[in-house]
């Protein structure tokens, strides 16, 4: 079984995310003149309206392309999955995951996609482009997806509208539910292909075979040996040995070597606060704050001194009782010293090698 980029795998309401941007964009992008010309192109040829959204088109075609997004009608089916699509060519693009074929390359850090739009969504990040923008905080996207996706913060559900029909539990995306899903099923469809060990998520695989086969990483650092499954996976690292932070806040002017730090960066003046307490509505920054406060509701404390067996809920709780024990304190201030006296050798031996000057004795 071929191993799929995992930036590549989508879910299953992609396909109608991009029917649905194509329509957006071009409204968005059209200037009033364009507009005029094409109400008179339908004037003319006569316009064809949705039954159900009311949308108009110029064309037949356009309509029933945009008419697949209510009935959910997929006739396009892969031959080698049978996952299928509403249009041939989402199919088309599809197929390139099992042929590994990336026709489409970023001409600024050479990344490739299998199709146009996720070339023209990843060329946003270079210009900056967010020409999707929620009307509720006006705050702007690069893609209709993410943007349907920060929606569900102002929804009053909270933004969970996925439930598992086993346990109740409820996510913010569909593509969490399917591999939530796997749990109760015991499905394992991701088959590591040198090793045979089979896993329920597509990331577990792909991170396997990075981390567990790196002999069959094509790609490798010139700096630090260390190789990757994908080009674009090596450009990013490479930024560790570079310094390079392309991404800068707007706001306060600081830069960032990934994308996924900018955006989190970014909800520090925004306000944004994506991640919701299910038990008692309080929202965090980072999903990670919103796992700590979890523990609060649950008592789980997965700390323990290794002292005195207390059990704690924060990593940061331990590390201060550590400091209660005798022996820990000891530990701690003879590491203190042995880095401060290293740092006394350092510069002794930094004096030691510095030029004598030249004193002329006549």
């Amino acid at each position: 079984m071929l191993i799929l980029d995992v930036t590549e795998v989508k879910g299953e309401s992609q396909e109608l995310n991009e029917v649905k941007e194509k329509h957006q964009e071009k409204s968005s992008s059209s200037s009033d003149t364009e507009k005029n010309v094409s109400q008179k192109r339908a004037d003319a040829k006569g316009s064809f309206s949705c039954s159900q959204c009311g949308k108009r088109f110029t064309r037949k075609g356009h309509l029933e392309v945009h008419m697949v997004i209510h009935t959910g009608e997929r006739p396009y089916t892969c031959p080698q999955c049978a996952k299928s699509f509403t249009c041939k060519g989402s199919l088309k693009d599809h197929f390139r995951i099992h042929t590994g074929e990336r026709p489409f390359t970023c001409p600024q850090c050479e990344k490739s996609f299998t199709n146009s739009g996720g070339l023209k969504r990843h060329v946003r990040i270079h210009t900056g482009e967010r020409p999707f923008t929620c009307r509720q905080c006006a705050k702007s996207f690069p893609s209709s997806g993410e943007l349907k996706r920060h929606i569900r913060i102002h929804s009053h559900t909270g933004a969970k509208p996925f439930v598992c029909p086993q346990c109740g539990k409820r996510f913010i995306h569909r593509g969490h539910l399917n591999d939530h899903l796997r749990i109760h099923t015991g499905e394992k469809p991701y088959t590591c292909t040198h090793c045979g060990k089979c896993f329920t998520h597509q990331a577990k695989t792909l991170k396997r075979r990075t981390r567990m086969h790196p002999d069959e990483n094509p790609f490798t650092c010139p700096q630090c040996g260390k190789s990757f499954l994908h080009k674009g996976h090596l450009n990013d690292h490479l930024r560790v040995h570079t310094g390079e932070k392309p991404f800068t806040c707007p706001h306060c002017g600081r830069s960032f070597s990934h994308k996924a730090y900018f955006h989190v960066h970014l909800r520090i003046h925004t306000g944004e606060k994506p991640f919701v307490c299910p038990q008692c509505g309080k929202r965090f920054i980072h999903r990670g704050h919103l796992n700590d406060h979890l523990r609060i509701h649950t008592g789980e404390k997965p700390y323990t001194c290794t002292h005195c067996g207390k059990c704690f809920t924060h990593q940061a709780s331990l590390s201060w009782h550590m400091r209660t024990h005798p022996e820990e304190t000891l530990k701690r201030r003879t590491r203190i010293f042995s880095q401060q006296m290293a740092l006394r050798a350092l510069e002794i031996a930094e004096f030691c090698l510095l030029p004598v000057p030249y004193t002329s004795t006549t």
